[in-house]
């Protein structure tokens, strides 16, 4: 039996890297939006936004695909199942790639400006909508309302984003 098999996880196809790819999408856009959230909230130029964003993107996404691979296949070994089987490097990629396409969202505000909007504001906007995306197309494989899947993603994630603007913010005076 597969790990797939014993939580209730289809055995193949899209549903059967829910996990990888919500977990990767959701931590992305958090994590960007942390950086440029920060970076705002100290009053940082733009530029250093874009670039911590961007070093943030590659070195966290394969930090998460790495962690996913190993813990899967720690878990795998760990209660004797097939690594061939449930290809713990697949999981790693899902999370990976997801992470870096919808993690890059927030950063599309250095290219496009919404009307009436700072970079910031617009990284923002695109985060949480980017976020309500993944969860409406996660309610698909969980039984639940699209809104409802999507106002959770928001909420908990766009949470995250706030906080840190606020260390930047409460942190700016300390910059020399």
């Amino acid at each position: 039996m597969t790990l797939g098999a014993a939580v209730g996880r289809p055995a193949d196809g899209l549903g059967h890297y829910l996990r990888d790819l919500v977990y990767g999408a959701t931590d992305g856009v958090i994590t960007t939006l942390a950086v440029i959230a920060g970076a705002a909230g100290a009053d940082l130029p733009a530029g250093v936004g874009l670039v911590l964003g961007l070093a943030n993107l590659v070195a966290d996404g394969l930090s998460m695909a790495v962690s996913n691979y190993l813990g899967l296949k720690s878990e795998l070994e760990q209660n004797g199942e097939s690594l061939d089987a449930e290809m713990p490097w697949r999981h790693g990629l899902a999370t990976f790639a997801a992470f870096v396409v919808v993690g890059a969202i927030p950063l599309l505000a250095f290219l496009i400006g919404l009307p009436g909007m700072s970079r910031f504001q617009t990284s923002f906007v695109l985060g949480l909508a980017a976020l309500a995306v993944v969860g409406a197309g996660r309610a698909r494989f969980v039984a639940r309302p699209a809104w409802r899947c999507a106002l959770e993603m928001i909420v908990l994630a766009g949470g995250a984003s706030g906080a840190a603007y606020a260390v930047g913010a409460l942190l700016e005076p300390l910059l020399v």
